[in-house]
């Protein structure tokens, strides 16, 4: 395939790599630092949380998989990571495959490989999440693809909102008020320990149809309590999760959240919502969003291509006035510039095609013309520069 074409001129290239000042009208470069709350990234090139489901032991840890495909990235120069789906309670697991940190000996499976990142130079943090209806699935390691796990090969009872199903799923249970209140502690608990396992920051997982989205979402959530109706009260769980992280972690540690900002389904969340949703979390000492789309309804028609969720992470920047990331199909050098100088979004994520390429921030710099010395090397490295 033909190298996309650049529709900027060599003064704007030149402006735009390695912290080198630009004109105001043109957003940051790749290669810019940024500064959230008391954490300064390298660059703007980040690694989302992708889920790895080798958790093989089936007990939440870590292991030396994880070590080498989180430290791997690093080392390739992502300025931050986040770390894949990492359950509060293990039912909250996507699958018995998943990570956790539902409890205090899953601490030091996780404190060897923030350490190691750390020192390559990225940031690291974790994205704590609750599967909700979506849980107790199956994964490469324990078979049952894209269904429910049976209860004697190791599946659970899965609880939601509202007891509806998610497709072919098995039928979750729904949630007491007093349920959801403990829910809220184990995210709590969930990011203390994050902290005592060196994370840098948390995110909230609130998107692709786990349990924060299925509250948020009025196709799964059909509650009449104070956690059901209105947006107030659908975002009242979310709300909650993020004030109890929030009153654990330290002052200086950004607190980010992930959500999906349409279900590309009538009469589900919509991108108004999610500005209405980011306005509410800015009150509430979140300090990024990261944008996604989908997950709450199986078999609906998603337009797929190069960029196609960017228009929802230049809303929500522009009409909340936080700090956003922007995912998906997003492959090339050029391309990730031109998101960010067009004021798209704060920050790139390289998810699939980071799953192919571990040093494409590396790759990227040379693309773009950037000097090896200006580039994220690590210094035992720089003899192989592209």
């Amino acid at each position: 395939m033909a190298e996309e074409r650049d529709d900027m001129d060599d003064a704007t290239v030149e402006a735009g790599i390695g912290g080198r000042k630009h004109g105001a009208k043109n957003g940051p470069g790749l290669f810019d630092e940024m500064t959230i709350r008391g954490l300064t990234v390298r660059n703007r090139i980040w690694l989302p949380p992708m889920d790895m489901y080798s958790s093989l032991a089936r007990d939440g840890k870590p292991t030396p998989f994880h070590y080498q495909h989180y430290v791997s990235r690093a080392l390739g120069g992502f300025g931050l990571i986040i770390a894949e789906s990492t359950a509060v309670t293990p039912d909250g697991r996507i699958s018995p495959c998943d990570v956790g940190l539902w409890n205090d000996d899953q601490i030091a499976a996780w404190q060897w490989i923030v350490r190691d990142v750390r020192d390559a130079g990225a940031a690291m943090g974790v994205q704590l999440n609750h599967a909700g209806r979506k849980g107790s699935t199956g994964c490469v390691p324990t078979g049952h693809i894209g269904a429910t796990v049976p209860f004697e090969e190791g599946g659970w009872q899965t609880v939601a909102p509202s007891p509806i199903a998610y497709g072919h799923y098995a039928e979750p249970r729904q949630l007491a008020v007093e349920e959801i209140h403990s829910i809220i502690d184990r995210f709590r608990d969930a990011a203390g320990r994050a902290v005592a396992a060196g994370f840098q920051f948390i995110e909230l997982h609130a998107a692709h149809g786990y349990l924060i989205s299925q509250f948020l979402d009025p196709l799964s959530n059909r509650r009449e309590d104070e956690y059901g109706g209105d947006l107030e009260g659908r975002s009242r769980f979310l709300v909650q999760i993020a004030d109890s992280v929030r009153g654990v972690i330290p002052d200086s540690m950004p607190l980010f959240v992930r959500v999906s900002a349409t279900d590309w389904a009538a009469g589900g969340w919509d991108p108004g919502q999610t500005v209405q949703l980011a306005t509410i979390l800015k009150d509430h000492g979140v300090d990024l969003i990261d944008v996604s789309t989908g997950g709450i309804v199986p078999d609906v028609t998603v337009p797929v291509k190069p960029g196609y969720q960017v228009p929802f992470s230049d809303r929500v920047r522009r009409r909340s006035g936080l700090p956003v990331t922007a995912v998906g199909l997003i492959t090339k050098p050029k391309q990730a510039r031109r998101i960010l100088r067009n004021h798209e979004a704060d920050a790139v994520e390289i998810g699939r095609a980071a799953l192919r390429d571990p040093f494409w921030p590396l790759r990227a710099a040379h693309k773009l013309g950037l000097e090896t010395q200006d580039a994220p090397y690590p210094y035992q490295y720089v003899r192989g520069a592209f």
